[in-house]
């Protein structure tokens, strides 16, 4: 029986081989992508439920005693009393560091200042567990007997850095996406809050409106403005609701708003034209980092084009040239010759 004459390579690799995989990553990239757009989900459900249990946290804030209000609006569980009694018997656990993680929390989008002790005794325990799964993997077990000393080492050190800076990592990163959300569309929520002002709508029923109109185009900042408009309705000073939306996001321009907000509110100063000079300041900035970024595409572009996109041009011209001068000198083709 005669075998079948190979097909063409191309540095080794075959090509037909190769053009199979990668059309059928690309009908399963296809699949992902048509399966996304059709299962899109309400990305408001999720962050009115959330309200709403602020909501209801403020009003048994409000209702209870006061020996209760703490725990309630703090919304105490054994698991995380427990972890910090332990962390606090361990002499581990400092306010300044406490109030600095719940900060990062509230700027992540997370409600409950309880998981602070959580991700305090995360960064304790993460360097001991992948530090000892490193020593167990790399010198016990010796899985990797190919490398060098200084290679262990270096894994079993990068694993210990990874499992104490991990979780303030994660939640900066989170912030860090939420703060940009928020910033892209701050001018058109102070737009909008012009509009209100000079409609005759109170702070509240103003913020409430925008976070309505904005909720599916800006979620988080939606989601941000509804909770200040809830804080607003049912806490005893308005200030600290102005006060808690900008301690909830690490923004220069939610600051000066809430300035205007807490000046205007003290010393009855038009809150409209105020608004729309902020609006129009904060419209130009965005245009201004708008233009940074087109500036930078070049500089930014030439290192993907050099790795990905020439490659990719030379193999489709060069390569059928490559293919027959392959099959010219391979023995096959000289001895058809």
């Amino acid at each position: 029986m005669i075998a079948p004459p190979p097909g063409p390579t191309l540095l080794g690799v075959d090509v037909v081989l190769a053009g199979t995989v990668l059309a059928a990553i690309a009908a399963l990239a296809m699949v992902f992508a048509i399966y996304a757009a059709v299962t899109v989900k309400d990305p408001m459900a999720k962050r009115v439920k959330a309200l709403s249990a602020r909501r209801e946290e403020l009003k048994a804030g409000i209702i209870k005693q006061a020996s209760r209000k703490r725990q309630s609006l703090l919304r105490r569980t054994d698991t995380t009393d427990r972890l910090k009694g332990t962390l606090e018997s361990m002499r581990v656990l400092q306010e300044s560091q406490v109030k600095a993680i719940q900060q990062l929390l509230a700027q992540a989008g997370y409600r409950n200042k309880e998981f602070a002790v959580a991700v305090i005794f995360a960064r304790m325990v993460l360097p001991v567990v992948l530090g000892f799964g490193a020593i167990v993997a790399i010198y016990w077990l010796d899985m990797f007997p190919e490398w060098g000393s200084f290679r262990r080492f270096a894994t079993f050190a990068g694993m210990v850095i990874a499992g104490y800076k991990g979780p303030e990592v994660y939640l900066k990163n989170k912030a860090k996406k939420r703060t940009d959300a928020i910033r892209k569309g701050l001018p058109d929520a102070l737009d909008l809050l012009v509009i209100c002002a000079e409609a005759g709508l109170t702070v509240d029923a103003a913020f409430n409106r925008v976070a309505r109109e904005l909720g599916r185009a800006y979620p988080v900042l939606g989601d941000e403005f509804a909770l200040t408009a809830i804080e607003l309705a049912f806490l005893t000073e308005r200030r600290q609701a102005f006060e808690n939306f900008a301690y909830r996001v690490d923004l220069d321009a939610v600051r000066g708003v809430v300035t205007t907000m807490i000046q205007t509110e003290r010393y009855g100063t038009p809150l409209a034209s105020a608004l729309r000079v902020l609006s129009a300041e904060f419209r130009n900035e965005r245009m201004m980092r708008a233009e940074e970024k087109a500036a930078r595409l070049p500089a930014i572009m030439t290192v993907p084009l050099i790795l990905f996109i020439l490659p990719v041009l030379f193999i489709v011209i060069l390569g059928p040239a490559a293919c027959s001068i392959a099959d010219a000198f391979s023995p096959g083709g000289s001895a058809g010759s």
